[in-house]
């Protein structure tokens, strides 16, 4: 029987609208899932307007492990810059065509999108019950970094698996009497079939933020401190696009579920929920606790069931210059006889538009994606596994389709290193897997250009080292060089120390290459260990792959002259790596950059099951033996911890030792206090969180103090204070309590607009008690005569506060008077020794000249107007502020109605950046990139409402600001 849905007699759970894409046009779609006989289906209705007289069931796509759900990639710019507002994601399935959809990206369609991912998930838990012994085959995946970094940046990924009763009665519980309309059941409204439709939607969300959300994307100043994991976005979240999760089997590459009866995902201590009770927090289920040891104890006797088995793989990398492919990539993807096991295919500035860079859409991802897929190599058949895209870095991972359902713990992530440390203009994406019982890393990163800075292509290299983590549920979080195979590769901007133009190319031409390479910087870096001084580079017996005129084999002839280098590199650090071959391909022309390839053949562990079997069960039985014999013990080395003159984005680390000390191995772990959701303050890390000792082994432990914007303002205001207590937990075991304290050093970054403008003396000076009541402070007259200009009439009068903070005054007045001609202001990053330089100076003095270049004094300004707690524009003000953008009129009466210290610097930031625009010629900037730079700073949302703010509401703040750019000087 039919319903009057036209869809069938089975339960419609839920529909939303979206159009497919067909050869560049655009044609309405309605997707519906419906539960059919106890599996899921994804229905395809075409002409949904038409839905209620004429339905016609276009597709019915089963879900099941054929079912392929693929997210386009999404770059965060971790300031907050405009996001597109529709999300386009490709279906395919059983018996089915590739459906290419763009659906609005609203919170209708991310309750579809979660409750199709918790059906498809249901699917594959079905699957694995049904195949032990088996490990699923990765679904492909694409997306972004990193998200953020993910971006803070905040993630949005797939549910938790949901069992088949949980997932039917979230469908099905709630009433038809809620006041608050579901979406869901709105759009049913819409197409005219309510009444067969279900009752509104209530799934419960259970947002995994593992590979979404990280805590802040401040980077550290060393490449040891990766961004803490939290289950809750930062006060001021910022939106990468999600990651979609990989369906993973155990850690050593067989399904162990199917051996034991246990359960095949499990949660980790990081995944536990949270409750009042530290005990419900803390301890896993036997099984779960179990199995951890289990995983642990297989992986250190993987000799006894996994041989070494050679595959061959190719890595290529192409700097692209934002152009279109315009010829065959057989001559660099498939110049060799033998076909690659697997391809790892890097591109940076795919796309060089303001629409990559600021709106993240790129128009040009899709054809080089087509052109990759073209010219793979013809003798074998491959299938695309990760696609991660950060502005113009893109990263490909195609396997052959007979090594599919030997790849598993797929992850990516991505790290902008552009300006705020954070834009990806510059920066890195990876893709990890599991390849049978091997982990490898690829890394593609676009490091800093220009001959002069070397030290900040170090710089990027260490801060891409630092925040590229990958999560993966129900293990813990991996960085980089937590591989067994790591390979970077990219556009690395190492240049030529010192060489002339003419006399390089005419040792080219000599064919006095070896020579030449004796003043590569990037080999001067590797051998004084400075940066990829664990990574192994081929021998170079090619030209230099930078710099040529366009279609041509010439070198550069413009006025800048570019000296020739090898920018274009590939490294790797690992065991059982051989470089078979290391190559440009001078007869791709695209570009003025030449592609860069290598084959590797590299030694990868594979398992066998039978053996496996027996190891499996002799570590079951020894478990059983050491439960029931033995109860955990550890020591440490030190419990009481004090840090020294905490300041504003300096990191310190104090290290201990755990050792166990007794008979069985044992399983620690940091956690929550009663009532807390987080095992420290967010001012503290440790490093490793958890992990897992045989007896007698010693384990070295940091403990990381880092204050960033998100602590930063509860410490200068003293209502938080460096102290703090840690729980160690031992599994079976005792707990230790370790003492954190510690003395903090106020800084001007974090501090609010009106407290800044009635010091009149340096922070340091004032006591923490005195920050409020500053008037009876003195002051040098050299200090007097700095800020005099800056109090009205009466200047007299010392109580009066200052009309702007001088650290604002400082730092305006030295970009005006010395930078307003730089090029690429506000897009460069500046160097994080010079940032710390310049917040200690501002903290400690009042000075005349501030240390550091214009890119850093810049970076400056940009973190302490992100710092602020409140900001400039006020947070009660902020939905005023976005109703009234289309008026300029309304916009400035706005303003007017600001606090006196927030108004006075918003129309000084304002002239001042009005003042840069003159200069547009030189320093590249537009209206439109400062009021995307600045209205994420300027305009921010209440924390409340700050996972609310969609792409129109940042549109409408841009505009605001534009407004005030492109108006006259009368303000």
């Amino acid at each position: 029987m039919e319903s009057s849905s036209g869809l069938c007699d089975n339960e419609c759970l839920a529909t939303v609208r979206c159009q497919e894409l067909r050869s560049g046009v655009k044609e309405p779609r309605l997707l519906s899932l419906i539960l059919e006989n106890g599996d899921f289906v994804l229905g395809v209705l075409a002409t949904p307007d038409a839905v209620v007289s004429r339905p016609v069931a276009q597709l019915s796509i089963p879900i099941n492990a054929r079912f392929e759900l693929v997210q386009e990639a999404e770059e965060p710019l971790l300031i907050n810059f405009s996001e597109n507002s529709v999300l386009r994601i490709r279906i395919k399935g059983e018996k089915a065509p590739e459906l290419q959809l763009e659906l609005q990206d609203d919170d209708r369609t991310n309750l579809f999108l979660t409750q199709l991912k918790s059906a498809q998930e249901e699917a594959a838990l079905k699957l694995i019950k049904s195949k032990p012994m088996e490990p699923l085959p990765p679904n492909t995946h694409r997306s972004p970094v990193p998200i953020p970094p993910q971006r803070a940046s905040g993630r949005s990924a797939a549910n938790q698996p949901a069992s088949s009763g949980s997932l039917q009665t979230g469908f099905n519980s709630s009433t038809s009497t809620n006041q608050n309309t579901d979406p869901v059941q709105s759009l049913a409204s819409d197409f005219g079939f309510e009444q067969n439709f279900c009752h509104a939607l209530k799934v419960e969300e259970k947002k995994n933020h593992q590979n979404r959300i990280t805590a802040s994307r401040e980077p550290p100043p060393v490449p040891s401190l990766p961004p803490r994991k939290t289950p809750s976005a930062p006060t001021n979240p910022v939106p990468p696009a999600p990651i979609m999760k990989s369906k993973a089997t155990s850690s050593v590459g067989f399904d162990t579920s199917a051996i034991s009866g246990a359960k095949s995902e499990s949660l980790s201590w990081c995944d536990s929920p949270t409750s009042n009770s530290m005990r419900d927090t803390v301890f896993l289920s036997q099984t779960g606790q179990r199995e951890i040891l289990l995983k642990h104890i297989l992986s250190k006797r993987e000799n006894e069931y996994v041989d070494i088995k050679n595959f061959r793989f190719f890595v290529g990398t192409w700097n692209v210059n934002g152009r279109s492919p315009d010829s065959s990539l057989g001559p660099w993807l498939s110049s060799d006889r033998e076909p690659p096991d697997i391809y790892a295919i890097g591109f940076q500035e795919l796309d060089l538009s303001k629409e990559a860079f600021l709106y993240m859409d790129s128009s040009k991802e899709q054809l080089w994606i087509d052109a990759v897929e073209r010219n793979l190599h013809p003798k074998a058949k491959y299938k695309i596994i990760q696609i991660i895209r950060l502005v113009g870095m893109m990263l490909v991972v195609a396997v052959k389709k007979i090594h599919v359902r030997s790849i598993t713990e797929v992850a990516s992530d991505h790290v902008g290193t552009g300006i705020l440390g954070k834009m990806g203009n510059k920066g890195g994406v990876a893709v990890r897997f599991v390849f049978h019982n091997t982990s490898f890393c690829f890394v593609n990163s676009h490091l800093a250009a220009k001959l002069e800075e070397t030290e900040r292509r170090n710089q990027d290299y260490k801060d891409i080292c630092a925040r590229m983590i990958f999560n993966m549920p129900g293990s813990p979080s991996l960085s980089i060089v937590k591989h067994d195979v790591v390979i970077w590769l990219g556009d690395l901007n190492y240049r030529l120390f010192n060489k002339d133009c003419g006399d390089v190319k005419r040792m080219i031409s000599e064919g006095k290459l070896k020579q030449l390479l004796k003043f590569d910087q990037l080999s001067i870096q590797r051998q004084t260990k400075r940066a990829f001084s664990d990574f192994i580079e081929g021998e170079i017996n090619f030209i230099p792959t930078y710099k040529y005129e366009p279609k041509t084999d010439f070198w550069d002839s413009s006025s800048k002259n570019r000296v020739p280098a090898w920018c274009d590199r590939i490294l790797w650090r690992g065991n059982k790596v051989e470089l078979i071959e290391y190559r440009s391909h001078m007869e791709l022309k695209t570009s003025d950059h030449k592609p860069v390839s290598s084959i590797f053949s590299i030694g990868v562990k594979v398992g066998d099951d039978q053996r496996f079997k027996k190891v499996f069960e002799e570590t079951v039985r020894q478990i059983d033996r050491m439960e029931n014999d033995f109860l955990p013990s550890v020591s440490l080395s030190k419990t009481e911890f004090f840090f020294i003159d905490v300041k504003f984005r300096q990191l310190q680390r104090e290290r201990f030792l755990i050792t166990n000390d007794g008979q069985v191995p044992c399983h620690f772990a940091f956690i929550p206090k009663c009532n807390q959701s987080q095992y420290c303050k967010s001012w503290l890390r440790a490093e490793p969180s958890d992990g897992f000792l045989e007896p007698k082994e010693t384990l070295e432990i940091y403990l990381e103090v880092y204050v960033s914007k998100d602590s930063v303002t509860m410490l200068n205001s003293g209502e938080d204070i460096i102290e703090d207590i840690l729980i160690l937990h031992l599994d079976r075991g005792k707990d230790f309590f370790l003492t954190i304290s510690g003395n903090y050093l106020p800084s001007c970054f974090g501090t609010s607009l009106e407290t800044l403008t009635r010091m009149k003396k340096p922070i340091r000076e004032i006591p923490i008690t005195k920050l409020i009541d500053l008037g009876e402070d003195s002051y040098m007259e050299q200090e007097k005569s700095k800020v005099k200009f800056l109090i009205g009439d009466g200047a007299a009068n010392e109580d009066r506060p200052l009309k702007i903070p001088k650290e604002v005054w400082i730092m305006v007045n030295h970009l005006y008077t010395k930078s307003c001609d730089q090029e690429d202001l506000f897009q460069t990053p500046g160097l994080q020794e010079e940032l710390q330089h310049i917040i200690e100076c501002l903290d400690t003095s009042i000075p005349d000249s501030i240390p550091g270049c214009n890119h850093s004094v810049a970076e400056a300004l940009l973190i302490f107007l992100e710092a602020l707690p409140e900001p400039v524009v006020c947070y009660e003000l902020y939905q005023r502020c976005l109703e009234c953008a289309h008026d300029s009129r309304l916009c400035k009466q706005l303003i007017s109605l600001l606090p006196r210290a927030h108004r006075n610097v918003f129309r000084y930031l304002l002239a001042f950046l009005k003042e840069l625009l003159k200069h547009s010629h030189n320093n590249n900037l537009t209206a439109s990139l400062i009021a995307t730079l600045f209205a994420s700073l300027l305009i921010r949302p209440p924390p409340s409402s700050a996972s609310r703010q969609t792409q129109q509401d940042r549109q409408k703040a841009i505009d605001f600001v534009l407004g005030f750019l492109m108006a006259g000087d009368e303000e």
